[in-house]
């Protein structure tokens, strides 16, 4: 079972800072609808992206600038509510797999104590060549763990995450319930091949245990992690 950053509500944070940061520079330009739908990728592409949609640009100093705010922001980010109790609650092997770099993702499952479930299995974008929406940090973690891509259920709130999960062979869970529009977000998911969506942590077992059962398989035993 995958999971990427949906461990925390940093998205969110970052999404807002961008929008914040990019208002101060540009004043007077909508910029909340441009990001949006770009969360999920590395920042570097949402900040490049948005600019060029805006017929604006940003030096390397800007970048970087706003790169440290995010960063200080969302590393204070709140764990989502419930994933805890969701993630004990589920018998199944865990790992993350994030499009954020390695330092960040331990000190986040570290803060939250979320770490115990990922125990060595952290993959991220600085491990591979390419970040999401290519699959390569998913098809890592199979390979280190010597799963097919088929046995593995990913959990996903991205787009960007939920592509890569897909064309990586995996099964999607869409969490959309970390949005401030859930039934948009899920239709975005299912959009780009998530299986199910869901809005609460509450539901994942019961999501989990179903996949589970459609492949053949019995609900292990929990056990403590």
């Amino acid at each position: 079972m995958k999971w990427r950053r949906v461990a925390s509500d940093s998205e969110a944070i970052a999404g807002a800072t961008i929008v914040r940061e990019l208002e101060l520079l540009w004043p007077g330009i909508e910029i909340e609808p441009v990001v949006t739908p770009l969360l999920g990728f590395r920042t570097e592409h949402v900040l490049q992206t948005t600019a060029a949609t805006l017929g604006r640009s940003l030096t390397p100093e800007q970048v970087g600038a706003i790169h440290t705010t995010i960063g200080a922001a969302a590393i204070r980010a709140p764990m989502v509510r419930g994933i805890d109790v969701a993630l004990a609650s589920i018998p199944l092997l865990k790992a993350c797999a994030s499009n954020s770099y390695s330092a960040y993702v331990l000190h986040t499952v570290e803060r939250t104590g979320l770490k115990r479930f990922f125990e060595g299995r952290l993959f991220t974008a600085d491990l591979v060549p390419n970040p999401k929406p290519t699959p390569d940090v998913y098809l890592l973690a199979t390979r280190q763990m010597a799963v097919a891509p088929a046995r593995c259920l990913v959990v996903e709130d991205s787009v960007a995450g939920a592509t890569a999960a897909v064309a990586a062979g995996m099964t999607v869970l869409g969490y959309a319930g970390g949005t401030h529009d859930p039934k948009e977000q899920a239709l975005k998911l299912r959009h780009v091949g998530a299986k199910v969506t869901f809005n609460h942590m509450n539901d994942l077992p019961g999501l989990a245990e179903t996949w589970t059962r459609e492949l053949g398989f019995s609900w292990p035993s929990i056990t403590a992690e």
